[in-house]
């Protein structure tokens, strides 16, 4: 048996307690991972929540970003073994013991710890298929990252210093701001509506703004598309900012520019392969020491709620990670 955090509903953060349950078996192609740690995301609390676009089975167990100790391996699994420390992406990771496709799974450089290792997958696998993939970003363009200090804003800093981009990134305040510029950002603006566009200007210092990445979608996301040079790349990346805005289609003629979706739940799904290769080469950028990956607040086992709750008001900086010690 082992621990696990599970909800029978999913109505409230509330309805989630600890439960004992069987250790899950491998099958053919998976993996059995002792988890160590694991990421908390807006996303997870949304879909602990049933809220978000593809509503969870019941009893729900949260948590998609694994990272431990593999313990047992299906039928087929030949590349990895018993014993190696591991990251994947998953499901059920609020528990003791989870389960991974061995093709999702990889091998943690020492460099790296654990934590980092489950802050790691989703953020970061999000960043470079949006702006790799979906925006194109070149070498010397200009990126704007929407809510940098948050978890998927703070890979996507990572992400374009990484490609060769000039990063300008906005925050809310000027503690989230002196984050983004740890993390690489070539200058920083805040987030106030009014005089917004003119700061940005500024910043660009006559650059044209080619790609936006935006996982806000708040107030400031028609003053980011209009503030787009010709052919520039609008990435909607998520709704953390409240009601989905909307932007009149004649903006995208006058700018010449896109607005473009970026789904990495689909991505993983349509284009697995493509996928597995942009984990790899975050796993070779860490163990390269390229970047490191931010982890944010780390909450206990005991605090599963206070974690999920905390994920869910999107005001932490870089990934939570919950702490699954002695839940096996």
């Amino acid at each position: 048996m082992m621990k696990a955090i599970q909800a029978d509903r999913i109505d409230s953060l509330a309805d989630y307690a600890e439960v004992d349950l069987p250790a899950p078996e491998p099958r053919a192609g998976q993996v059995r991972i002792r988890v160590e740690a694991v990421g908390v995301g807006y996303v997870d609390a949304l879909v602990a929540l049933g809220r978000y676009q593809v509503k969870p089975q019941v009893p729900h167990v949260p948590g998609s970003e694994i990272a431990g100790v593999i313990d047992a391996l299906g039928e087929g699994v030949t590349v990895l073994g018993v014993g190696d420390r591991v990251m994947a992406m998953g499901g059920r990771g609020f528990a003791g013991q989870a389960l991974a496709p061995a093709a999702m799974t990889f091998v943690l450089p020492q460099v790296v710890s654990l934590e980092q290792g489950a802050a790691l997958p989703l953020n970061h696998l999000t960043a470079l298929h949006g702006l790799a993939d979906r925006g194109g970003l070149k070498a010397g363009e200009t990126l704007l990252v929407l809510g940098a200090a948050g978890g998927v804003g703070a890979a996507a800093i990572q992400v374009g210093k990484l490609v060769g981009a000039r990063v300008i990134a906005a925050a809310s305040t000027p503690e989230k701001r002196d984050y983004a510029l740890s993390l690489g950002a070539d200058s920083v603006i805040d987030t106030a509506p009014e005089g917004w566009r003119d700061r940005l200007k500024a910043a660009l210092g006559g650059a044209p703004l080619n790609v936006v990445f935006d996982p806000v979608c708040g107030p400031l996301f028609e003053p980011a598309f209009r503030s787009l040079g010709w052919g520039g790349r609008h990435l909607v990346v998520g709704f953390v900012g409240g009601p989905i805005p909307a932007l009149g289609a004649n903006l995208t003629l006058m700018k010449g520019a896109a607005l473009v979706g970026v789904d990495v739940r689909q991505f993983m799904l349509f284009e697995a392969a493509a996928a597995r290769a942009h984990l790899r080469t975050l796993v070779d950028w860490v163990a390269s020491r390229r970047f490191t990956p931010p982890v944010g607040r780390v909450f206990a086992w005991p605090d599963f709620g206070e974690a999920l709750t905390f994920a869910l008001s999107g005001q932490g900086l870089g990934k939570a990670v919950l702490r699954v010690d002695g839940a096996a």
